[in-house]
């Protein structure tokens, strides 16, 4: 059954804006920090955002550790005129040299980040700071700075999970943390609802957002011309701790699974890589295929028939929604947002939780209905184009206005 998505919309954007004290004449300020040290799904929606806003005028200005220049969306940035800080790295201070010690003395990166952070904030002078996190805990150390020197800040959540829960010391910083917040952003009702769960507060600033895709919103591709095998698509970070790639593998070792025409083909990196190849090579299993990070993410869909993604946790997928969008049938954990966008049996396949028995269950339900895949792939093509816009990036930036301009409350 379909979950309803809340959406508290732009009109909580207004009722929770910023006080709009600057003159109409002075240029509007944001700044945008990440309080993760990769680079993956997580990044789209600020970077994205950050680059409508520098298009339209705002000064901009980017902070996150270990900024990669080299990543497309950064580098779009850059061309853009955009100001990156990279709270890893000092001025006159051999790059090599700082990363040794970083990664040697925990208290060295902590004082590196705080400086850089103190002088990022002082240079920036925004009207309003995004603070993007990838877990739900994860900007305790940037949101506790923004707090102490009254800078306004909205917060972005890409995942919460059942497995990762705030401890006592954390507790009371972690609430003030949300609600002193102008707005906190989710990805999806259930990490909304959990967070609230975890914090043991209502989030009346909370609202749902929508992360920007990588594939067209127009149309799906055709259908691919060879129906055997069935090829399946496990696209992610290469971290069976919340991706779930083992349970795939312990899957496709059953007797039954090896004797039918099926693959599976994982992309992505991660430092579980090896592990991951062993692993398939240790259970013999010869439908698997690795195929490192895809840069077209667009291409992988005009050759797979599905997704299958036994994840532990989410948000909302990027690749679920890729999938749905480009017509593709998804067998998905139901954990996070995954049920608030595949419904069972008609838009793709829910697995009951993460574990191998699930999985399987649910992936019978697909294999036997599989004469019926090209429908199924419409329906969810149908479907998810009236559950996200045709442009989350430019939705979320326009949030940001109305928050930075609306009226003094």
């Amino acid at each position: 059954m379909q979950s309803q998505i809340v959406d508290r919309g732009h009109s909580a954007a207004i009722a929770c804006s910023v006080t709009s004290d600057r003159p109409s004449d002075q240029p509007r300020r944001i700044a945008f920090l990440s309080s993760n040290s990769g680079w993956g799904g997580s990044e789209e929606l600020w970077s994205a955002a950050a680059a409508v806003l520098a298009r339209r005028g705002v000064t901009v200005t980017v902070g996150k550790a270990g900024l990669d220049r080299k990543i497309r969306r950064v580098a779009a940035l850059a061309e853009l005129g955009v100001k990156l800080t990279d709270f890893r790295r000092l001025p006159l201070v051999p790059q090599r040299l700082t990363a040794l010690l970083v990664l040697f003395s925990w208290p060295f990166d902590y004082i590196i980040r705080a400086m850089r952070l103190r002088g990022f904030l002082r240079r920036s002078r925004a009207d309003l700071v995004i603070l993007s996190q990838g877990g739900n805990l994860d900007g305790l150390f940037y949101a506790k700075r923004l707090r102490k020197r009254g800078v306004p800040y909205v917060l972005v959540v890409q995942k919460a999970a059942e497995m990762y829960w705030p401890s006592d010391d954390q507790l009371a910083d972690l609430q003030a943390m949300y609600a002193e917040a102008r707005q906190v952003c989710f990805v999806s009702q259930h990490n909304l609802t959990l967070t609230e769960q975890q914090l043991a507060r209502p989030l009346p600033n909370g609202v749902v957002v929508r992360n920007p895709f990588l594939v067209p919103f127009d149309a799906p591709p055709p259908w691919p011309a060879e129906d055997t095998p069935l090829r399946l698509a496990c696209v992610g970070r290469l971290f069976p701790r919340e991706k779930g790639q083992d349970i795939v593998l312990r899957v496709l070792a059953r007797e039954k699974w090896r004797q039918r025409a099926i693959e599976v083909t994982f992309y992505g990196a991660g430092q579980h890589e090896e592990a991951l190849r062993q692993a398939a090579a240790y259970l013999g299993l010869e439908n698997v295929r690795f195929d490192g990070f895809a840069n077209d993410v667009a291409a992988i869909w005009r050759d797979q028939h599905g997704l299958l993604l036994p994840s532990h946790c989410e948000g909302l997928p990027l690749v679920l929604v890729e999938a749905m969008l480009s017509g593709r049938v998804a067998i998905v954990t139901d954990v996070a947002g995954n049920a608030e966008v595949v419904t069972d049996n008609l838009t793709g396949f829910l697995a009951a939780a993460p574990t191998d028995d699930s999985v399987d269950e649910a992936l019978e339900r697909a294999w036997q209905a599989r004469a019926d895949w090209p429908r199924i792939g419409a329906e969810a093509a149908r479907q998810i184009r009236t559950l996200v816009p045709p442009s989350p990036e430019t939705d979320f930036a326009e949030r940001l206005l109305a928050l930075l301009d609306g009226p003094s409350q």
